[in-house]
């Protein structure tokens, strides 16, 4: 009897377990779920993975964007909140993973594929053709009439020009410090440190001659400016990669069909253009990503 009834009790005990596991387990939905963090890009991205998915199969997908910043987005992914987001390598690599930074492209994305998927069974898709990193922008008269492509041919003007920083560049181990040591810039005074929002106007009111920005910014286009380009690769590389759960590509192996239609599709420039026509123009994301990809042929 009392071995009877212990076995009852502990059948009770489990059931109670289980069904509290169950309730606190995330809903599994039968279409899916697409993710991107809380700024214009990212929805974009969001966007682009969503429409290809749909256009590529008869599945439904649905949209959870603005999640707040890549923590937030990695704990929807090992929850099974969201199937996939779009992420830059050298973030995953540092902020994801914990890992030293390497600037060696190919590199920093093999770790992070290798990382991904014995950590977290996430798969790291194709990359989808832009980086979005910092990006040292000048006026576009000033590159057309000093012919200045790279960093390296700036320098010897730099002791002529006023930079302008936001708060974070002048401070990040990757930033203002080891960019000067690397191609030895030397500027008129020391830097005028800003919000970013206001970066591009010092630039345009010439205020400021070079400032430090990001590659996919939309004023960079809109404005007619230049980014120049990091020849010396000081830059940690910030390829946008699609992450998505191995579970489930194996249940919607359309969504596989979608990455490889995305890869290599997206240049700087048409992230700008996009970014551009969301915040300047005040666009609708999804007919802006809709007229991509038919510019695209996808």
């Amino acid at each position: 009897m009392r071995r009877a009834l212990c076995t009852a009790a502990t059948i009770a005990v489990s059931l109670v377990v289980s069904l509290t596991l169950t309730s606190c387990s995330p809903p599994r939905p039968d279409h899916p779920v697409i993710g991107a963090k809380n700024f214009t890009e990212q929805v974009v991205l969001g966007e682009l993975l969503a429409q290809e998915i749909e256009v590529k199969s008869d599945l439904k997908v649905e949209r959870r964007f603005y999640l707040a910043g890549s923590y937030i987005c990695q704990q929807a992914m090992a929850s099974g909140r969201i199937d996939a987001y779009v992420e830059y390598t050298g973030t995953a690599l540092t902020a994801v993973l914990k890992q030293p930074v390497d600037r060696d492209p190919q590199s920093v994305l093999d770790t992070v594929r290798r990382l991904y998927a014995t950590r977290y069974n996430i798969t790291v898709a194709e990359p989808l053709g832009f980086e979005n990193t910092f990006a040292m922008v000048i006026r576009g008269d000033d590159a057309r009439r000093l012919h200045l492509e790279t960093l390296s041919q700036a320098a010897q003007y730099a002791p002529q020009w006023r930079l302008g920083v936001g708060y974070e560049f002048e401070q990040r181990p990757d930033g203002l410090s080891g960019l000067s040591s690397a191609y030895g810039l030397h500027f008129a005074a020391a830097p005028r440190t800003m919000d970013l929002g206001l970066l591009y106007r010092a630039l345009n009111a010439h205020q400021v001659d070079v400032i430090a920005a990001n590659s996919t910014d939309g004023p960079i286009q809109a404005f007619g400016l230049v980014a120049l380009e990091d020849d010396r690769h000081y830059f940690p590389p910030y390829q946008a990669v699609p992450l998505v759960r191995s579970e489930a590509l194996q249940r919607w192996p359309q969504i596989q069909i979608a990455l490889n239609a995305l890869a290599g599709k997206i240049t700087a420039g048409d992230m700008r253009t996009m970014n551009e026509a969301i915040d300047g123009q005040h666009r609708d994301p999804a007919e802006v990503v809709r007229e991509f990809r038919n510019r695209k042929g996808l």
